[in-house]
Formats: C-alpha cells, structure tokens, sequence
C-alpha cells in the first residue's frame, strides 16, 4: 500500500489507516516534465466538454444539423466518457498506466482529426462518441499515476495541481473555443475547436515515457457481469441526467431510473459475492468502504453538483442577460479560473494548518460568494457592475478551490496503488456525473422560474439554492478525516 503522509489526524471522526507496508516499493516520482504530460491529456479531455458549446450555431449551419443531433454533439461525448471511467481506470490497473495513458491519447488525436474532418452530422456524432471513450481510456491514470508515483507532500503538490487544471481547463474552453471560431483560422471555422488537439496531443505523445510506468503488483482478473451491471446502471442514469431536459421529460424516460436501481442493487451484490470467493470485482466493495473515499465522495457530490449548475445557468444569465456574447461571457470568467487555478496551488500548506477545516472554510466561501451573487443580480437587474460581478466570481473561485483539490486527495488517501486506476476512476465518474446532473437541473429550475417570475428573481432563487449545496458541504465536511 503506498505510505500516506500529512498532518496528524485532529480530535473527532476519523478513518482506519492501513500501516505502511515496509516490503513495498517507494514510489518511483513524478518529474515534473511527467506531471506536464498526463495533466495535459487531462486538460484537453476536460476542455472538450465545453469547447465546441459557442460552436454549435456554426456547426448547424455548416452540416445542417438541426438541435437533436447538435445535443448529441455535446452530450454524446459526456455519455461515453463518464460510462467508459471506471473500465478504464480498471484496464490501467491490470496493463499499465502509462500504455493506457499512451493509447488514450492515440486514440483521443485520431477522433479529434475525425471530428473537425466530419463531412456529416452523423458522422461528427460518431466521432463525438468515439473521442468520449478515449478520453475515458486516458483521463483515469492521470490521477492513477499521482497515487501510485508519489507520496507526503509531492503527492499533495500533484493533486493541487489537477484540481486547478480541472477547473481552469473548464472555463478555458468555453473561452477558446469562441477564440477559435472568432478568428477562423485558415478558414476552418468550427473545424479549428476539433484539429487544435492534434499537434497539443502529438507532442504530449512524443514525451510520454517520461511518465513512470506503474501497474497493479497482480494483474486483476475480468468481471464480465460486474461491467455489464455497471454499463446498464450507468447508461440509463446518464440518459435522464444528460437528455431529459431536451426529450422534455417524457414518461418513460422516468421508467429508466427504476432500470438503473435495479442493476445497481445487482451490481452491489455481485461484487460482494466476487470479492468474498477472491475474484478481483469492477468496483472492490472494500475499497469503496474506506471512510475517506465514503465521506469524501458524499461531499464531492454536492459540490459537483453545484459546480455543473453554477457554470450552465451562468452561461444563461451572461449570454442573455448581461448582452455579452459567447466569446465576452467565458472571458468575464477568467477572474474566477484565474482565483481558482492560484488558490489550488496553496492548498497543500492551508490543509496542513487547518487539516479538515479548509473544505468547511471553502464550502463557507463559496456559499457566500454565491449569496453576493444572488444580492448584485437582485439589485441590479439587468446591467449589474462589471467590476463587481468579476470580484465575487473570483471569490467564488477562491472557495471551490479550496474543496475540490482537497476532497480529491481525501478520497484516494485510503486506496491501494494496486487499485489507484480503480480509485480514480470512482472519482472521476462521481464528478462527472454531478456535474452533468446539475447542469440539468439548475438549467431547467432556471428556465422554469423564469417563465413564471422575473428572470432576476429566477437567478436570485437559483444561486440560493447553489448556496444551499455549500452548507451541505459545509455539514459534511465536520465529518470528513484530515487531508493525507
């Protein structure tokens, strides 16, 4: 088990650590040449999300697509990336982390280049979703690698890190895609979103072995039945989550829910029975018992979700409200990556002076940035102070700064590195998942309200429920173990 160091555990809950192995090998590090190249791959992963949204208009027009198969464009990526996670982080485990990384960013090249060469609609569909498994295949070892090839404090330095490319990467594609489409660039136009990962991707490729090599100590066996459990659950929840506001909520889209409840009871049992008879199941219910990895997703959850909602009903309000444009309203976030990304970075010595209280001074932070909000769009509707607006995104993103790194290091602080590919992949489904449901609905609260009351009073309404999330987190979070 790889040897977790930090500030000792404070007076209250706390979690059953596993004493270090003293046969174990140390861990190999991580250069900080090999940090640049996985968080790369994530970045770009994590940027496709949101890059082709301001290109959707474009795209319409070039291929006349019309809105069912534009949403396809986007959400068909985040359904195989989220449902792809946890097998990838599995088949890193068992072949290695740096092969799959390397695999995910061939594969992640050929259907960006397949992406801005699409002839059709259909075809850019096909591409989306084949360019969302490859990012599934890579994005699980990046995290995978920093468990398994750091420890004490470089580990803590590493996750700060991903945690700030998380969000910056997420706020920087909005802003470059509608750069990219702006500038048309050799008259690509909305091809220019697709092709800009090719060569990023291709260089991040020539120096991947520069990436340490780790794998599990025993390769771990197949669980057929535990993936195809896994794929229905997730497929039917990632359908409702991702496609019910546009379907428009139709009745058996609901029955889909039942079906994922079902399999997932399912799932849990045959896993137990699995690992009980010494099998190696998709997801260990061992692992996943671990108190730091409970706690912590339970607390990821609702800051995930608040995340997806902030970002989708901001772009709303921005773009419609405040008379910006695509290209104006990503720009007016850059305060809030810019405070998020620099806040990161410090985690690791504000955890080692507050331990567990820096989520709850984070969760406090960000709830009354968002309060601020709600009061300066309340006041003045519809053409609220630049300045003001740009200091409290900046708040707010001192505040999710503070939780998400953290919460990252908490919940894989328990996991073995034979399982870190397993771990990671947990992680990364549970924010992926979130984000996308609360996207769904803060979008669809607010476009509701807004049909009955003023929009300024849909916003307000909105931002104080995001603002209940915080004290969620805030609750959970007097509960969670010291960051290791």
């Amino acid at each position: 088990m790889t040897k977790n160091q930090g500030t000792p555990p404070a007076p209250g809950p706390s979690v059953t650590q596993s004493p270090p192995d003293p046969t174990a090998p140390a861990a190999p590090g991580l250069t900080g040449t090999a940090l640049l190249v996985v968080l790369t791959g994530y970045a770009l992963s994590n940027m496709d999300a949101f890059i082709v949204n301001v290109a959707l208009t474009t795209i319409g027009d070039d291929l006349h697509g019309g809105p069912a198969a534009l949403q396809l464009v986007v959400s068909g990526y985040s359904l195989t990336f989220a449902l792809g996670l946890v097998l990838g982080g599995r088949l890193g485990d068992a072949f290695g982390r740096r092969r799959l990384y390397a695999c995910g960013l061939a594969a992640f090249t050929l259907t960006s280049a397949l992406c801005g060469l699409a002839p059709t609609i259909e075809f850019l569909v096909a591409a989306r979703l084949a360019q969302g498994a490859a990012a599934a295949l890579l994005v699980p070892q990046v995290l995978a690698t920093i468990q398994a090839a750091t420890e004490g404090q470089a580990r803590a330095r590493a996750i700060s890190l991903y945690g700030a490319t998380a969000g910056l990467s997420a706020v920087a594609g909005q802003i470059l895609g509608g750069l990219l489409v702006s500038l048309d660039i050799a008259g690509l136009g909305w091809r220019s979103v697709f092709v800009i990962n090719v060569p990023i991707v291709l260089a991040a490729l020539l120096a991947v072995r520069k990436v340490p090599a780790t794998k599990a100590d025993r390769k771990p066996g197949f669980d057929p039945l535990g993936t195809v459990l896994f794929g229905v659950s997730m497929v039917c929840l990632l359908v409702v989550v991702v496609e019910g506001r546009e379907l428009g909520w139709p009745w058996w889209l609901w029955s889909l829910l039942v079906v994922a409840a079902v399999a997932a009871v399912a799932l849990a049992r045959v896993e137990r029975a699995l690992e009980r008879r010494g099998g190696s199941p998709l997801l260990s219910p061992t692992v996943l018992s671990h108190g730091g990895m409970r706690r912590g997703l339970a607390a990821l959850v609702p800051f995930s979700i608040g995340f997806g909602s902030f970002m989708f009903v901001y772009a709303l309000i921005a773009q419609g409200k405040f008379g910006l444009g695509g290209l104006a309203s990503g720009s007016v976030l850059s305060p809030f990556a810019s405070a998020f990304f620099v806040a990161a970075l410090f985690t690791p010595r504000i955890a080692a002076v507050l331990g567990r209280r820096i989520v709850s001074l984070g969760a406090v932070v960000q709830g009354t940035g968002l309060l601020l909000m709600a009061w300066v769009i309340g006041a003045s509707w519809p053409r609220p102070p630049l300045l003001l607006v740009l200091a409290v995104l900046a708040f707010i993103g001192i505040g999710q700064a503070l939780i998400g790194p953290t919460l990252f290091r908490m919940i894989l602080a328990d996991v073995p590195s034979a399982q870190a590919g397993m771990g990671s992949g947990v992680l990364v489904t549970s924010q992926q998942m979130a984000t996308a449901l609360g996207a769904t609905v803060g979008g669809t609260l607010f476009l509701s309200l807004a049909g009955s009351l003023s929009e300024a009073s849909a916003a307000v309404l909105v931002l104080a429920l995001l603002a209940c999330f915080s004290a969620v987190v805030f609750a959970i979070s007097l509960r969670l173990p010291d960051p290791a």
